[in-house]
Order: C-alpha cells, then sequence, then structure tokens
C-alpha cells in the first residue's frame, strides 16, 4: 500500500512539473515566472518548518538558519569556480544539517517558548558572523559580484526556463520525500509526541532524539529552498539570516494552514501574491499583510487550505463516502488535529 502511495505521489509530481513546464510557454509573463519559482522556494521553507510546528508541535523562531547556511555555503563554492551545481547544493545541505544537529543537541532540550527563543539566539549569532567576517561573506554587502552557472547534465541554470523547471522539479521532490517521511512510522511517532509528550516517553519513544531527527530533517530541507534562492538572486544576503526571515514561513503557515500537508504551499502562493500586488499598488504592504493576518485569526481562526478540506470533508461525511489517503493532507485523516 506505502509502495502504490509513493508511486502515487510520483506520478502526481510529474504531472505537476509537466502542467507548470507547459505554463511556462503559454504565460510568457516573466513576472508570473518568478511568482511561481518564489513560491515554489518559500513554499518549501514553510513545509519544511511545518514538520516542526505542524506535526511535531514545536514552533522554531530561527529556522533561517538551514536556510541561511544553504545559501551562503552554496554561494561561497559557485564562487571559486572550481565547483559543479550538483556537488555544491550537496555540500550545502550537507553542511546545514550538520549545524542543525549541533545546534538542536541544545535546542530539544528545552520546551515550548524557550525553544523557539533558543533557535532565534542561534539564529542571531549566525547572523552576527556574517556580518562580522566582511573577507568571507561580503559583510552587509553580501557575496556580491555573482558567480559562474556551469551546466550539468545537459541543464544550463543561466537559461530562464532551464532554471524555472529545475525550482520546480526539486521543489517536487523534496515534497514528495517530505510526505514520506510524515507518512512513515516515524511521522506517527512525531504526530503522538505532539499530542501527548509524557506518554510517549511511557510508552518507550525516544523523543528527544526523535525532535532531533526532525530538527535536522527540517533545516536539511530549508537549505535546499536556500540554494535555489542563492541560485534565484546570484549571489547570499545577510538579510537570509535575520530574525524577520524565519517569520515569513511562519505567517505563510498560518494563511494556508498547518493541519493540510499542502497548506503551507498555499500560504507562500498568497503571501508571494500580497507582496506583489500590495507593493505595486501602495506603500503600505505592513498594513495590509497585518489585515490579512487578523482576517485569518479572528474571522478563518485557521489556514485557508485548513478551511476548505474541512469542508469538502464535512461534504463527504454528510453523503457516507470514506475518504482515502490524499497528497493534501499527507495522510487518510481529513486534517491533523492539534
Amino acid at each position: 500500500m506505502k509502495h502504490e502511495t509513493f508511486l502515487k505521489d510520483v506520478a502526481i509530481g510529474i504531472g505537476v512539473v509537466l502542467l507548470l513546464a507547459l505554463l511556462f510557454q503559454v504565460i510568457t509573463d516573466p513576472g508570473i515566472h518568478d511568482l511561481i519559482i518564489k513560491t515554489c522556494i518559500f513554499g518549501l521553507f514553510a513545509l519544511s518548518l511545518n514538520l516542526l510546528v505542524g506535526y511535531l508541535g514545536l514552533v522554531a523562531f530561527g529556522h533561517a538558519t538551514g536556510f541561511a547556511t544553504g545559501a551562503y555555503v552554496f554561494g561561497l563554492l559557485m564562487q571559486t569556480g572550481t565547483w559543479t551545481i550538483p556537488a555544491a547544493m550537496g555540500v550545502a545541505v550537507v553542511a546545514a544539517a550538520a549545524l542543525a544537529a549541533v545546534i538542536g543537541a541544545f535546542c530539544i532540550r528545552a520546551r515550548e517558548i524557550y525553544f523557539a527563543f533558543l533557535t532565534l539566539a542561534f539564529q542571531m549569532i549566525l547572523y552576527s558572523a556574517i556580518i562580522s567576517f566582511v573577507s568571507l561573506t561580503g559583510g552587509d554587502q553580501g557575496l556580491m559580484g555573482g558567480y559562474p552557472k556551469p551546466p550539468f547534465l545537459g541543464i544550463d541554470l543561466s537559461r530562464p526556463f532551464d532554471y524555472y523547471l529545475f525550482v520546480c522539479g526539486v521543489t517536487v521532490i523534496c515534497v514528495i520525500l517530505l510526505r514520506q517521511v510524515i507518512q512513515s512510522p516515524f511521522g506517527y511517532a512525531l504526530r503522538m509526541i505532539r499530542d501527548n509528550h509524557e506518554r510517549s516517553y511511557f510508552l518507550g519513544i525516544q523523543v528527544k532524539l526523535y525532535q532531533w531527527i526532525a530538527f535536522v530533517i527540517a533545516s536539511a530541507l530549508a537549505a535546499v529552498s536556500g540554494v535555489m534562492m542563492s541560485l534565484f538572486v546570484t549571489g547570499a544576503f545577510p538579510n537570509f539570516a535575520y530574525w524577520s526571515m524565519s517569520a515569513e514561513p511562519l505567517f505563510m503557515i498560518l494563511l494556508g494552514g498547518m493541519q493540510t500537508f499542502l497548506g503551507p504551499l498555499l500560504g507562500a502562493f498568497i503571501l508571494q501574491l500580497l507582496n506583489d500586488l500590495v507593493t505595486e499598488h501602495t506603500r503600505y504592504y505592513g498594513l495590509v499583510l497585518g489585515l490579512v493576518i487578523l482576517f485569518f485569526i479572528l474571522g478563518l481562526r485557521r489556514g485557508l487550505l485548513d478551511v476548505v478540506w474541512d469542508k469538502v470533508s464535512d461534504r463527504r461525511r454528510k453523503a457516507g463516502t470514506v475518504r482515502p489517503a490524499s497528497p493534501v493532507t499527507g495522510d487518510a485523516e481529513a486534517r491533523e488535529r492539534s
């Protein structure tokens, strides 16, 4: 059954990539292309954070540590001119995962708000290091001057279509892998820890170990999104490690929904669309974003995809139909209850 679900996810993923490739050819507006690219990058960033927030019940205010590490390590390697893109990307992700393994060993000792602020403290240490080591990181100017993008496997990321398809493909692969994690016994153990921390201990689950592994996985996926952002801007900048960067995926989870698997991805699209539309017509982006968030918190009281999926579930329940496993929710349940 799990093998069939995986094959179904792969088939859906291939279909999504082909559809997005067709969309690139049909819609020639570069602004739309950039919107899709940024949705993929930040959508993966938000999905990685939701592994902690939605499935483990741990809010991390310093999740951008992995994002910034991936971007900077990748950018520094590519500036040497001797690395291929896949090799540099692999090293960047491993470096972010290794850093997360060290940071996570300290952070998982704390719980709830203390965990959140401890992750933020480590992120601000990284930010300070980026600003301080000017000769290596470029300081507050970031990695300026760009870097070469040598072709690999017939893919030239200096061409807009190749880069667009690369981002879409990598995002889909990571989403499929993340769904397999969530659908595995490990993923269900995370839910148990989230729902009843103490009981999980008594049932023999190594809570701290599971939290640490989830923290490393989430940071590695954040690093992948950081690498793709580095390719997008051909560099890396200190704001990647600033505290506000960690707030963005939290907003995306809030807008799209933390109780549905693809909710954060929808939230990323909403936030990027808001950013493009509002900044084009007014300079009061913060005011508009605040009003939108208030609407979701006070009006809907949950993310948009959570609301939609609940409506669909209620209709199916009234009709007496049984719901199969869905790529929207990530499992056979209507939604994850926190």
